[in-house]
């Protein structure tokens, strides 16, 4: 039971659903499908796949989430990001348009589904951990604004096409001649229209009385009135015969259940973008996750989410949807909404079944330069040039990456994007790591504490070195180590003593083993003894497997001052007075006083 509670986890918050519980979540579902309906639409025209599609990926994958899924609060569905990369790996294989490029997307759902379930049944949602904030952030950055110029071509009316910016910029331009100037008359009134929504609707409503409550929805509904409006003036002026695109027949009706073909080249072709969307799908949805679980001091299971949005992935192929995640800006919405659990989602998705049922004959005359508008303004607040900002401020090796992602994905494409961001998070992880920050210390006069001698008025003697290091030790930093230790041995001749003091060090691996012998051996032959101290448990339980200890020449230390007045009690006696004294021993003193 216990293990079924685990991979289930509606048996534990189904247990404690109660009435109010559910208004909670029926209210939220009501204004995320309020907000969800153009979404849908919208993120299918930018992943290149009929309106309705979006409608069918917003239906079963919200059930399968609320059976499987952590978070009370995430809203899973079509997002911008990963319908931009769904069209880009889709586009590169199949004709967009054709029934095989539907059908491509659909495998693709379900391989992403499968890789998300072996994921977390193999517990690996740590892998998320090698995509840095700073590449995640410049990759969205470059995302938003490559989906936004996709998207201007719907504003103006006229065909263009590309995958990276100056592909599609360029595609534009070539056909500003064409430019349809209702359907731009309509885009640009209907975006300027989404952008004051957003930015000036509610403080309007307040401002005139209106609950804080029903402002919101209001509010929310905005995307849903431009789309009814535009509709409107399309159907009673016959916009479509005027050169203005429209959406057309959508099909009434839900998915009818099927499995994907099987087609193993088509798989192999998919099987890459399917991991990287994966990826970035897990990395987008779980950030979002987690920050809405601590604001009410709950928690996710990373595993499980993974489970939980691989069984989404293989619901929405399994209803003729493409691939999902869970969205910033709905997961918001349905959090501020009062959203208390999962259900939440399957409310929402019953909404989406009914409009899909019901209101898509309506849609039939909605110009597609509204959808546009939808995208444009939901992909800008996504761009955060601040960040950019902040992130050269603070780490110009950060800044780096963040650049080369963005650059990377606007001028060269989505997955070539993502990969350089995995490779160069990688990358300076194991840079950072081969090159550990390591400080010779000494003793802050009058106290037992040891600090680095470039930053404190520490005392130090000659025949003791103390080198700390601030990093575990593995095979990437284990050479850097022994030329830092042979470095600083050579350059002090009366040394007898180097003590590697280890309270930063949570595991040494066999590499980072086979160092330290050496390094023990050469200062043996050197004639200078080799000490450890402040040795963590975990370490110390792992060294006393292996012969190391035996053929130590020095000791291991509880503490560095105990190593200190071991091997050089004259000069932890002088530290022990804040007034040092001339002796016939140096001692010295480095850096500045803080």
């Amino acid at each position: 039971m216990h293990l079924l509670q685990r991979y289930l986890p509606i048996l534990n918050w189904g247990k404690r659903y109660d009435k109010e519980t559910a208004t909670s979540d029926l209210v939220a579902a009501v204004i995320v499908t309020i907000m969800l309906i153009p979404q849908s639409l919208a993120y299918a025209l930018l992943a290149g796949l009929p309106p309705e599609v979006g409608l069918y990926a917003s239906i079963l994958p919200l059930v399968a989430y609320a059976l499987f899924g952590t978070s009370r609060a995430l809203a899973v569905g079509p997002v911008a990001v990963v319908s931009l990369m769904t069209a880009s790996a889709v586009g590169e294989l199949v004709q967009q348009g054709t029934p095989e490029y539907l059908g491509a997307a659909i495998v693709l759902a379900f391989l992403s589904g499968l890789m998300l379930v072996a994921m977390g049944l193999f517990r690996l949602g740590f892998l998320a951990n090698l995509l840095s904030h700073p590449v995640i952030s410049g990759f969205i950055t470059a995302s938003g604004l490559l989906i936004a110029s996709s998207q201007l071509k719907h504003i103006l009316g006229v065909q263009a096409n590309g995958h990276t910016l100056y592909d599609i910029l360029l595609s534009i331009i070539d056909h500003l001649n064409e430019v349809n100037w209702i359907t731009l008359a309509i885009g640009a009134m209907a975006t300027a229209f989404l952008f004051w929504v957003r930015k000036g609707l509610k403080k309007l409503l307040l401002g005139l009385g209106i609950k804080p409550f029903l402002a919101d929805i209001l509010t929310k509904a905005g995307p849903v009135a431009a789309v009814a409006a535009t509709t409107l003036v399309s159907a009673v002026f016959h916009l479509g015969e005027r050169g203005v695109r429209v959406v057309g027949d959508i099909p009434s009706g839900l998915p009818v259940p099927q499995l994907p073909s099987f087609d193993s080249e088509l798989w192999l072709a998919l099987a890459a973008p399917a991991l990287l969307i994966s990826v970035i799908g897990f990395v987008e949805s779980v950030s979002v996750a987690q920050t809405l679980a601590a604001k009410k001091r709950q928690r996710i299971d990373p595993d499980q989410e993974l489970i939980g949005l691989g069984a989404s992935n293989i619901a929405s192929a399994v209803s003729g949807g493409y691939p999902v995640t869970g969205g910033f800006a709905r997961s918001v919405v349905n959090f501020d909404a009062g959203a208390a659990t999962p259900a939440a989602g399957a409310f929402t998705a019953v909404g989406i079944a009914l409009a899909t049922l019901f209101l898509t004959p309506l849609l039939t005359h909605l110009p597609q330069a509204t959808l546009a508008a939808t995208i444009i303004v939901a992909v800008l607040s996504l761009v955060d040039f601040g960040a950019i900002k902040r992130t050269y401020a603070y780490s110009k090796s950060d800044f780096s990456a963040m650049a080369a992602t963005i650059l990377v994905t606007l001028f060269f494409g989505v997955e070539p994007g993502v990969v350089t961001g995995v490779v160069l998070s990688i990358a300076l992880y194991l840079y950072r790591n081969s090159r550990p920050h390591m400080a010779i210390v000494g003793v802050v006069p009058g106290t037992e504490h040891f600090r680095n001698v470039n930053r404190h008025k520490v005392v130090t003697g000659e025949r003791v070195l103390t080198l700390r290091v601030d990093e575990s030790l593995f095979f990437a930093n284990s050479r850097y180590l022994e030329d830092k230790v042979y470095e600083l041995v050579a350059q002090r001749p009366a040394i007898e003593h180097v003590v590697l003091m280890c309270p930063a060090v949570n595991e040494i691996d066999a590499s980072a083993l086979e160092s330290l012998e050496e390094i023990n051996h050469r200062l043996s032959d050197a004639g200078v003894s080799f000490h450890l101290s402040e040795v963590k448990g975990p370490v110390m339980d792992r060294l006393k497997r292996t012969d190391f200890l035996d053929h130590l020449t020095g000791q291991v230390f509880l503490s560095q001052y105990e190593a200190l007045c071991t091997l050089d009690p004259l000069t932890a006696h002088i530290s022990e007075s804040r007034t040092p004294k001339k002796t016939a021993r140096p001692v010295v003193w480095v850096g500045p006083e803080i």
